[in-house]
């Protein structure tokens, strides 16, 4: 069983930047770990994907050159650094893990979910 809890959402102003972590904890951090959001009235959405190692990465269109995910695993962390936000980044955001040596980008591929943290984007 793995345990993820999300931190660092909250409210910005178009243009800015957030930066969110999630930290896990309760078994070794030997998963694949993806970002995903989710606006009201909409599915869950594929942000980011990192692979254990960090050597792999994949992005949705809607948020490369933006958006750069990366993690730390002596801290058992992945990061999702989001600049240049703009009010259609506003959703819950939610971190999860998959199996290593997955590299899924549906929600269906991902066994752990955090709780998600709330980013909300002001025009």
């Amino acid at each position: 069983q793995v345990q993820l809890v999300e931190s660092g959402g909250g409210l910005v102003q178009a243009g800015g930047s957030l930066r969110l972590s999630c930290a896990a904890s309760g078994r070794t951090f030997t998963y694949t770990m993806g970002w995903f959001r989710q606006a009201p009235g909409k599915e869950r959405q594929f942000v980011a994907v990192i692979s254990w190692g960090g050597g792999t990465i994949s992005y949705a269109d809607s948020v490369k050159g933006r958006f750069t995910i990366f993690r730390d695993n002596a801290k058992s962390t992945v990061y999702l650094q989001m600049n240049s936000l703009q009010p259609e980044d506003t959703a819950v955001y939610y971190c999860a893990a998959a199996s290593i040596g997955q590299f899924p980008i549906s929600p269906g591929g991902y066994t752990y979910w955090g709780q998600g943290t709330q980013v909300t984007v002001s025009s």
